[in-house]
């Protein structure tokens, strides 16, 4: 592929037309030859409360049909650099969440075969964790900035270890994550006890929780989060439930505050 792809332009095709992909970009079925992918999980059979996420990945595809090429904010112009498409979803099997965390991590160790960065879409956030083993197959331990209401380190959850409250936790126990270089953002809300965000602290995570980014810019926080990755290899992970539930309503695990 010589000519990089380029999102359908809606004076093209009507935004309401065109193909059903991230940005109505080109669909394609593996990820060769590409620099970056778009990935669906659609997934919620981990969740412990509301279900819905497994529509996650269609309707962000949706509503990216108004998106555009170039940020005005930022510059950032990823389409003039860098080749893109939507390779579609992964095929979980909806009905066994443990034989799909094992479908995950083939899809994403056969995506990275190709030297794709994939741009996942979910599905709740179990998913996380078969997605890191894969990536630490290739590239070792990663640091990890995640956005988050929730720190997602239990245990278990219900007896279960395979659970969209533990992904963090497995990751972990699986040497997939550079402790000195995981940030966790915006954890807040109740808990069952005073220490429930201490867990990675005590590992040498950092924890920043939503009220020390209340009221204040966040560009010294960025800066010390570039610093603190360095050169490293990095893992984002930002979950819906990090948004104040009144501009996120439908999220499966509500938290005030965000």
């Amino acid at each position: 592929m010589s000519r990089l792809n380029q999102p359908l332009g809606g004076n093209e095709m009507p935004r309401f037309g065109g193909p059903a992909t991230m940005m109505r970009l080109p669909s394609l079925d593996t990820a060769e030859g590409l620099d970056a992918c778009i990935v669906g999980i659609p997934m919620d059979i981990g969740t412990s409360n509301r279900p819905g996420t497994r529509l996650g990945p269609r309707q962000i595809r949706d509503e990216s049909r108004m998106l555009r090429p170039y940020n005005m904010a930022t510059g950032a112009a990823p389409f003039d650099s860098l080749q893109v498409a939507d390779i579609g979803d992964v095929p979980i099997n909806t009905f066994d969440l443990k034989k799909s965390v094992d479908i995950i991590t083939a899809r994403y160790r056969e995506i990275l075969t190709f030297g794709a960065i994939p741009l996942t879409l979910g599905g709740d956030h179990t998913l996380t964790w078969p997605i890191l083993r894969a990536i630490r197959e290739v590239h070792g331990p990663v640091a990890l900035v995640q956005v988050d209401a929730h720190a997602d380190i239990n245990e278990h959850m219900f007896g279960e270890t395979v659970a969209h409250g533990c992904p963090f936790r497995r990751a972990w126990e699986d040497g997939c994550l550079l402790n000195d270089k995981v940030t966790q953002i915006g954890l807040r809300g109740t808990g069952y006890a005073p220490e429930d965000f201490d867990w990675g602290r005590d590992r040498g995570w950092t924890v920043i929780q939503a009220e020390a980014c209340w009221h204040r810019s966040l560009t010294p926080l960025m800066a010390d989060l570039r610093a603190r990755v360095g050169d490293a290899p990095v893992y984002l992970s930002f979950d819906i439930d990090s948004l104040d539930p009144a501009f996120a309503p439908g999220t499966g695990t509500v938290e005030p505050a965000g």
